[in-house]
């Protein structure tokens, strides 16, 4: 090991490869922030509850991945990357699968107390059955064949498929979208008590303004057909609704529409295709909106919740997006251990990109290596020496792979290892260490061979 890997750089030193970024961090850099509720890029959400845990289905950003995110908590502040069976891109192509990854899920649980999920793969729509959200999930039709095919309605896209249980039991799904950013068509049917065979004719149900991610909410009697306008890859993406007195409509935009939309000032850019769900009587919205700073070239959506009030007279009150959310999924206390602790690192990807992002309890921040870093390190001080049982560890992207090394010292001349992901490499979210020791310096050492644009952290707890 190089002599300068054995200490912190000066924070003067810091300021190494560090390209102009135009964001204003005092609007989002929020200690102990409840959003973005997840780390790392996902959109196009699906919420399910069951015996006491949540579960947070997504896109993989950008734009799609082989397979389908999915994330587990109990309580809305701790969260656990869950890893499924089904669906993937290759278990989900047909003779007219086109090139589109894994999008847009839709899960819920049917009369039958079985699980239904609803997925965009190759523009078009597939099904799947579970016993639990977790799985192992099967395709529900079997035979390899989409529910929907891509070519079921030639010139717009068969995506976004959203199912909707009424208070009676029966199931409707509401899908479409148009071709270019324009022309989004939305369709229902009825579906069988199969979850799978469509019951009846299928509806168009286009209001005003819509593009794609169709959600159903019923309130009061009436059903709410809520959807996403614009394109998402800018900053015109936003949330519509519209209101109709059965599932097929007809359906009038409501008096309040559009109800998020951007804010630039606060960095909150194309928020939409959204999900809603109740907690204790309160109605809430999950979204996704663009990663801060804005970058149209990244596409890296992340997740967030805000609440969503129906008003007296019928409609939806305009929903005011924040950084900080509700109480509901606001993080946990800082840990005690933590109280002094300063970060450093062997260098930073841009201004934004801080070691000290780590410690804010804050997923909209984190670190991350220059592009070109060899033999990166991020480096705690812990003021003094401290008794640690638990280091938590939550890097940029849960799928992937991190091949790390977990270091520890009294004096920062002579190191310790404590874990060693360097030949096994990491998978998954959280990383979790309760390797027990004493130390007041410990530290994340990256192998020279891993490419600094591999290299991004979003937190580390201490306890």
């Amino acid at each position: 090991m190089t002599n300068w890997l054995k200490c912190a750089l000066p924070a003067a030193l810091l300021i190494m490869n560090i390209s102009a970024v135009h964001a204003d961090p005092a609007s989002y850099k929020v200690a102990g922030a409840g959003n973005p509720i997840l780390p790392g890029y996902y959109a196009d959400p699906s919420y399910v509850e069951e015996d006491g845990k949540v579960y947070i289905f997504a896109t993989l950003d950008p734009w799609g991945g082989d397979t389908l995110g999915c994330w587990e908590s109990s309580d809305f502040r701790q969260w656990t990357y869950r890893v499924l069976n089904w669906p993937t891109k290759k278990a989900c192509t047909s003779a007219t699968s086109q090139g589109a990854k894994v999008w847009a899920p839709s899960v819920v649980k049917g009369r039958d107390g079985k699980f239904y999920m609803y997925i965009s793969v190759g523009s078009e729509v597939w099904a799947g059955k579970a016993d639990h959200p977790l799985g192992p999930w099967k395709d529900a039709l079997g035979g390899g064949k989409p529910l929907i095919p891509s070519d079921y309605k030639p010139g717009y896209h068969m995506i976004d498929a959203e199912a909707f249980i009424d208070d009676d039991g029966t199931a409707y799904l509401y899908w479409g979208s148009g071709l270019g950013w324009k022309n989004g068509k939305c369709w229902v049917v009825k579906l069988k008590p199969d979850m799978v065979t469509f019951d009846g004719e299928v509806k168009e149900v286009t209001p005003t303004n819509y593009f794609e991610g169709p959600f159903m909410v019923k309130h009061g009697g009436r059903y709410f057909l809520m959807y996403s306008q614009g394109i998402t890859k800018d900053d015109t993406y936003q949330v519509h609704y519209a209101v109709g007195a059965t599932p097929f409509g007809p359906f009038t935009e409501g008096k309040n529409s559009p109800i998020l939309t951007t804010n630039k000032d606060t960095h909150v850019i194309s928020p939409g295709h959204h999900a809603v769900f109740v907690r204790n009587g309160e109605y809430y919205i999950l979204y996704h909106r663009h990663s801060i700073p804005f970058d149209p070239k990244f596409i890296g959506r992340q997740m967030c919740v805000d609440r969503l009030v129906f008003t007296a007279d019928g409609s939806i009150e305009k929903v005011v997006p924040t950084h900080t959310g509700p109480d509901l999924i606001q993080k946990e206390p800082p840990s005690p251990l933590l109280a002094k602790a300063i970060a450093t690192a062997s260098g930073q990807k841009d201004e934004l990109r801080t070691p000290d992002s780590v410690l804010d309890r804050n997923y909209a921040t984190s670190w991350a290596a220059p592009t070109d870093a060899k033999g990166a390190f991020l480096e705690l001080d812990l003021g003094s020496i401290k008794e640690i049982s638990r280091q938590t560890i939550v890097p940029e992207y849960a799928w992937k792979p991190y091949r790390l090394r977990i270091e520890a010292s009294d004096d920062r001349q002579t190191w310790k290892s404590v874990a060693d992901f360097t030949t096994a490499p990491a998978m998954g979210s959280p990383l979790v260490v309760s390797e027990k020791l004493s130390a007041r310096y410990i530290r994340l050492v990256f192998p020279e061979s891993v490419k600094g644009s591999d290299i991004a952290i979003v937190e580390w707890d201490v306890r």
